[in-house]
């Protein structure tokens, strides 16, 4: 299928490695402008990005190193989205983090820290790019969330309930901003083969007193097709959304969970 996603302007979040490398790797494929953001690992990030075309349009892709979960960090990526190429016409949210642990060890700081860089993040990343889609009268934005929204774990409540609120934002904020030809969606992945989902399984198993290798069976026994999510099928999901042959789908969740979640 043609996705039509040549000469788009893409900012994407969380994008130095996981699930929004890969996002921004497959908007590049596609012919998108990639600025990516996150707070380490940007440069070798961009590079890796910059390989799949040969060289051929190393200009068309800016790394931005920032830290999310602090106010005023939206507008930098943004402002340095318009500085290079104009404009923004997408963008992914996927900077997110949380704490797994047993719920009396949990401290607020690591429900906080959850919040603040995903939920908050997130909104304000949103609120930054508003002003200028709404302008041009064309915007489209993926949220990268978690099935643990409706699936929660005993031991990873930080992020569950920062992934719930999540789904509720999209859905309600879509409704405000379909009027002005911005689309927003969210994308709820199951456990995926990345680093991040290595360091929660070693969080989980040391929040249970079990070995990591147990954690890992369990998690990949529970998801019917039987493997975990691969990040690239999360990139190939997100392109589509984006692109026009998508283009009244907007408020929606959807699930890439290898059949994990056990209802609507």
């Amino acid at each position: 299928m043609d996705l039509n996603l040549t000469d788009k302007i893409a900012v994407v979040t969380g994008g130095s490695a996981g699930i929004g490398l890969a996002c921004a790797k497959t908007l590049f494929v596609e012919g998108a402008s990639v600025v990516n953001a996150a707070h380490e690992g940007v440069e070798s990030a961009a590079e890796s990005i910059r390989q799949l075309a040969g060289g051929k349009r190393d200009d068309q892709v800016v790394p931005v190193k920032v830290d999310l979960s602090q106010a005023g960090q939206a507008e930098v990526v943004v402002d340095k989205a318009i500085e290079r190429f104009g404009r923004v016409d997408i963008l992914i949210n996927c900077a997110g983090a949380a704490r797994a642990g047993a719920f009396l060890e949990l401290t607020d700081q690591d429900f906080l820290d959850a919040w603040t860089l995903k939920l908050l993040g997130y909104i304000r990343m949103i609120k930054a790019v508003i002003p200028q889609m709404a302008q041009q009268k064309d915007g489209r934005i993926i949220n990268i969330v978690g099935a643990a929204a409706k699936t929660p774990s005993a031991t990873f409540l930080t992020g569950s309930t920062a992934n719930a609120a999540l789904i509720n934002f999209t859905r309600g904020v879509a409704k405000e901003l379909a009027p002005q030809h911005i689309r927003i969606n969210a994308i709820s992945p199951a456990p995926t083969e990345t680093e991040r989902a290595k360091s929660l399984a070693e969080q989980t198993a040391q929040a249970r007193g079990v070995s990591v290798a147990e954690v890992v069976a369990e998690s990949t026994k529970s998801i019917p097709i039987g493997r975990m999510i691969k990040p690239d099928e999360i990139g190939a999901l997100a392109a589509f959304l984006v692109s026009d042959l998508a283009a009244s789908i907007t408020g929606a969740e959807i699930l890439i969970d290898g059949g994990l979640t056990p209802g609507i």
